[in-house]
């Protein structure tokens, strides 16, 4: 496996070498936050679709292939529905508003201090996304180089961690697009035509196969429908995403970029389910299914060419855990740390020391949780449970009022909590009990508290409109680094 050395090798010292170049960018909190706000077209396109398909939608999505067939696309093609909603619907307000975190929408919106909330459930949803793309590492490095789960973990992850740290959202950018350019090439040019040529085609795979392998249904309706509430819904509204969002250089170059996003999210998914089924035709007795993407690369690609589709692996788990990474870091340094007395100043220096120390959490995590589709339902469970409602009532209903968004955050998260400690984890049960308090709270709550005031909805609206010249397009906070 020299060749497969030599190639991940390349791949991990040009990581780091832009990372360490992205340092010099990174000058500002504007800068080392959302990239200065200057992204243009191919660069927007190119880190909104890496952050989004990370380990879950690569290693998982393949699984899910292998388990389910070509069914096993719902969960990736819900990711990318939920970009092309975002995108057409509300890129242009966001880019608008100026901000940096949700928390700060939402407080900008109802006038009160409702970041506080918000920001503890964001910072639970970034952290273990974080998670669920650092667990993904070890499937990687136990196929270079037979390392037990811990290792290829700590590896993988202390290299995002490093690159992170330094340059922040321009280091992670600059990073994104290189994964991008290789996640396209190692898994939708090189392994998914191999994967279904060694399978046989279609033909051959049909040949071998249960017929329930090529419905779209054969995962059950009941978990499509739960995907989309889950991860399309939680695409329009989790901090790692709007975050992006806030890099693009003008409200159309966010529209445009993302909806081309959103339209390759929806290839890839279906390019995973479709490798996870030559998978299961040509190894069908796996041992465990989290191994499927592992096994095809491992025994089907000669030496290099296997090594760079394991870069591309290891791109769509870099980009993902980087971006969560920073989007935690910034909920944690702009909604939470601030709400306890913290003074300005020195938010570079700041950031980077968030983004280590929550680097390194996110590693021992990782270190003891096994299932990366579970991990990733978590996350997106206590997102969508406890945000959306507030979220959507901020864009769309006057009437929301702070204490209705104060209460449905609580009441959605603890119901969440909840019945996934009743009905497990992995249940479809916990986001609808979630949704359901929330919507019922924050309606109750709205209605039998004072409308918010006409000076805040003003304010909101003219910034919402790009109205408000008073806030610059571009912070100039001198880095104390």
């Amino acid at each position: 496996m020299t060749g497969d050395y030599v190639v991940i090798a390349l791949y991990i010292a040009g990581m780091l070498g832009v990372g360490w170049y992205g340092l010099r960018l990174a000058k500002t909190k504007s800068d080392y936050l959302v990239a200065g706000r200057r992204l243009g077209w191919f660069m927007y396109s190119g880190t909104m679709s890496a952050v989004v398909l990370g380990g879950a939608s690569t290693v998982g999505g393949v699984k899910l292939g292998y388990t389910y067939g070509i069914s096993g696309m719902w969960l990736v093609v819900s990711i990318g529905v939920g970009i092309l909603v975002l995108h057409a619907l509300f890129a242009r307000r966001l880019v608008r508003l100026k901000v940096y975190t949700v928390g700060e929408m939402l407080d900008l919106r109802y006038g009160g201090r409702t970041s506080a909330v918000s920001g503890v459930v964001m910072w639970g949803y970034t952290l273990m996304l974080t998670v669920t793309s650092t667990l993904a590492f070890a499937t990687i490095f136990k196929v270079l180089f037979d390392l037990p789960n811990w290792a290829g973990i700590a590896i993988g992850g202390s290299i995002v961690v490093l690159y992170s740290v330094l340059g922040g959202m321009w280091s992670i950018t600059l990073t994104d697009i290189a994964q991008f350019v290789i996640k396209t090439i190692g898994i939708l040019a090189i392994l998914l035509p191999v994967a279904i040529s060694s399978a046989g085609g279609f033909e051959g795979m049909s040949e071998k196969l249960d017929a329930s392998f090529f419905s779209f249904t054969s995962i059950g309706t009941d978990t499509i429908i739960t995907y989309f509430v889950i991860y399309t819904f939680g695409l329009l509204i989790g901090q790692d995403i709007w975050q992006r969002v806030f890099t693009a250089r003008t409200p159309a170059i966010a529209t445009s970029g993302g909806i081309t996003s959103g339209v390759y999210c929806l290839v890839y998914g279906l390019a995973g389910a479709l490798i996870g089924t030559a998978a299961h035709t040509l190894y069908p007795d796996l041992a465990s299914a989290q191994d499927a993407f592992a096994t095809i690369v491992e025994r089907l690609l000669p030496t290099g060419v296997r090594g760079l589709v394991l870069a591309a692996a290891l791109s769509a788990m870099m980009s993902t855990a980087s971006g969560a990474l920073i989007a935690c870091s910034t909920t944690t340094t702009s909604d939470l740390l601030t709400k306890v007395g913290l003074k300005k100043g020195g938010e570079v220096s700041r950031n980077r020391i968030a983004t280590l120390v929550l680097g390194l959490l996110a590693i021992g995590i990782a270190m003891i949780v096994d299932d990366v589709v579970n991990a990733l339902t978590i996350a997106y469970d206590i997102l969508v449970g406890g945000l959306l409602v507030a979220i959507v009532g901020a864009l769309f209903w006057k009437r929301g009022t702070r204490q209705g968004a104060y209460a449905s955050m609580i009441a959605g998260t603890v119901s969440v909590v909840a019945f996934m400690i009743i009905d497990g984890v992995d249940a479809n049960t916990p986001i609808y009990w979630g949704l359901g308090a929330s919507l019922i709270v924050y309606l109750v709550v709205s209605f039998a508290t004072p409308r918010t005031a006409d000076s805040i909805l003003s304010t909101w609206t003219r910034r919402l409109n790009g109205e408000d010249t008073s806030v610059p397009t571009r912070e100039q906070e001198p880095s104390s680094a």
